[in-house]
């Protein structure tokens, strides 16, 4: 059967009787007795294009199903996954500095140490958990996208970032429905990634951990280019944010709305300056 997909021909249900009669032939001394048993219980295959589900009616009445469609290649899902955050995607990432431009112009951060500081900081009580947590809501079978859009364009910290996250968001969502054959309309960057990799199958902590990972690697090449920093530095400040990732993304895997806030007010107020600055790289 060929792979489904978004052109994938679709077919209606075929169900398929498997009742089965069983023949029992048993000679004695006396003769041959054959007996004719057919099972109290009936089963029937239910298919169509992109699945198939066996069900069993017992003389009750009662109907057990059980899906036989495959479940999601994990290996797959993660390959699909990196790729929307990879650098190549064409979310426009590399554009944007959260505010960083304005914090290394004025002296904040002009070094690795600091720079480690900077993002620790805005991953563990700033921005960086607040958009874990809106991907986790994201993600949930519940989720209200529509209602997630909206808290997710107020918890934006000033004018820049918005447009950073709705742009991405945006970005994210037609390249996705490009790839995918879905309709998404445009969402905020965090809202827009759950609600794609909600499908994926992945564990809520990985899709978190990698989108914090891939948010922390853009910040990074922002000021291994700004400050500037050796390229060798740059990793070294980002593998020393791997267990403060891991952290958040293990706590918004199961935290819920009331648990959003922000202290990491040094960040935003950044970002609200960086929209003053005669000067720039970034557009925010």
């Amino acid at each position: 059967m060929a792979t489904a997909g978004p052109w994938a021909m679709r077919m209606a249900p075929t169900t398929v009787p498997t009742i089965m009669t069983m023949t029992m032939t048993m000679t004695t001394t006396t003769g041959t007795i054959t007996t004719t048993t057919t099972p109290t219980t009936s089963r029937a295959a239910t298919c169509t294009i992109t699945s198939c589900a066996n069900r069993a009616t017992t003389p009750s009445g009662t109907t057990v199903a059980t899906d036989l469609s495959p479940s999601p290649d994990p290996t797959a899902a993660r390959m699909a996954l990196v790729q929307w955050l990879s650098p190549a995607f064409p979310t426009g990432g590399f554009a944007w500095s959260h505010g960083l431009e304005r914090a290394i112009s004025g002296g904040e951060v002009t070094s690795a140490a600091a720079l480690r500081d900077w993002l620790g900081d805005l991953i563990a009580h700033g921005s960086g958990r607040t958009e874990a947590l809106l991907t986790a809501l994201a993600l949930r079978a519940d989720a209200d996208h529509a209602a997630l859009t909206a808290l997710a364009r107020a918890l934006a910290g000033s004018a820049e970032r918005l447009a950073e996250t709705e742009a991405q968001g945006a970005a994210l969502t037609r390249t996705v429905n490009a790839l995918a054959g879905t309709d998404h309309p445009p969402a905020p960057l965090p809202v827009a990634l759950g609600r794609a990799a909600a499908g994926l199958g992945l564990a809520p902590a990985e899709v978190i951990g990698l989108s914090l990972h891939a948010f922390a690697s853009t910040l990074v090449q922002a000021a291994v280019r700004f400050v500037p920093l050796g390229q060798t530095e740059g990793q070294q400040v980002l593998a020393s944010l791997h267990p403060a990732i891991a952290r958040v993304a293990t706590w918004a895997a199961t935290a819920d709305e009331g648990d959003l806030g922000t202290a990491g007010f040094g960040a935003d107020m950044a970002a609200m300056a960086h929209e003053e600055m005669e000067v720039r790289l970034f557009r925010s």
